[in-house]
């Protein structure tokens, strides 16, 4: 009862309800939402902390940037979730609160498609060296097919692209990256294919912020060759699995093109299959048969490994942020 009372209690007033609704159709900054409903900052900032004390909201810190979003807490997530479909879809304040939160969109998108058209002459070049990326992707989801996915993490998201091929067979899927600029492309990217099961903030890969045994499936997609320690990120993607978990690294053979490392900046020209077998080892995961696709001057590895031991139900470590 009491967990009902602060629910309700939390969203009857206008102006969080109105928060609520938006908050439920993605993530968003104060000086968004300001925007949207057309009020002081203090005063939508105080509404989003009850709203937050409450369990209906969520905030999530990315850089110097605060990111809200519906997710409401366990007591709060049925009457919270219900109280969505109630709001009356027509109702002109509502309206004109979608009509501006497309605005906000579209900014987003502007600058999330300024950014990449700056990097894409290094993206185009990059892609013309190994093998088609559909081939790519296809061996990807071939390699997380064969076991329902609860929760999914992806590391290094970029993009967000692994979120958007994965993400429709989890029950839920988060990505991190340390690029912020990236970030933004790839919460355009997921806007566009409506992915609401998918979460991204920024992160740093070799300390991830999730307790131990919280996903059963992760993906290191070309990541590890920008890495300083690559054994670090393979362990750190280990402690977060549970036992039976599957972690799916990508990343290229070995090779003796310079130039990525001079004009690109990888830090390892590619990495041999007994190389990550001993990371895999090390870090409690069964090696399985690599994957292997040519093409062009690179041939890009799939590597999967299998969290090995018993599942508890007892996890340790940094809670989910």
């Amino acid at each position: 009862m009491d967990a009902f009372l602060k629910t309700l209690k939390a969203v009857a007033e206008p102006t969080r309800l109105r928060l609520m609704v938006l908050c439920a159709s993605g993530e968003f900054t104060v000086s968004e939402l300001v925007h949207i409903l057309g009020q002081s900052q203090p005063r939508v900032s105080r509404h989003l902390k009850l709203l937050c004390d409450a369990g209906v909201l969520q905030k999530l810190r990315e850089g110097s940037w605060m990111f809200y979003r519906f997710a409401p807490e366990k007591a709060a997530a049925e009457i919270a979730e219900n109280l969505l479909t109630l709001v009356p879809k027509e109702d002109p304040v509502l309206l004109m609160d979608q009509k501006r939160l497309l605005e906000v969109k579209a900014d987003r998108s502007r600058a999330a498609t300024t950014y990449f058209r700056k990097s894409a002459a290094d993206w185009d070049e990059m892609r013309g060296l190994y093998v088609d990326e559909v081939k790519v992707e296809t061996a990807i989801q071939r390699a997380f097919k064969d076991q329902p996915i609860q929760k999914f993490l992806d590391i290094g998201t970029g993009t967000g692209r692994i979120l958007e091929i994965i993400g429709p067979q989890a029950k839920s899927a988060d990505g991190i990256d340390q690029s912020l600029e990236m970030l933004a492309v790839a919460r355009d990217n997921l806007d566009r294919a409506n992915l609401k099961n998918c979460n991204i903030r920024q992160g740093d890969m070799y300390q991830l912020a999730f307790s131990d045994n919280s996903y059963d499936a992760a993906c290191i997609h070309q990541v590890l060759h920008f890495a300083d320690e690559p054994n670090r990120v393979i362990a750190e993607a280990a402690r977060i699995l549970e036992p039976g978990g599957k972690l799916v690294v990508i990343d290229f053979s070995p090779h003796d093109l310079e130039d990525l490392r001079s004009n690109h900046h990888h830090r390892r020209l590619g990495f041999s299959d007994g190389e990550l077998a001993h990371w895999f080892q090390r870090n409690n995961l069964s090696f399985k048969a690599p994957v292997h696709l040519p093409g062009g001057q690179l041939t890009v590895a799939i590597w999967v490994g299998i969290k090995t031991g018993i599942k508890t139900g007892i996890k340790t470590g940094i809670k989910n942020g």
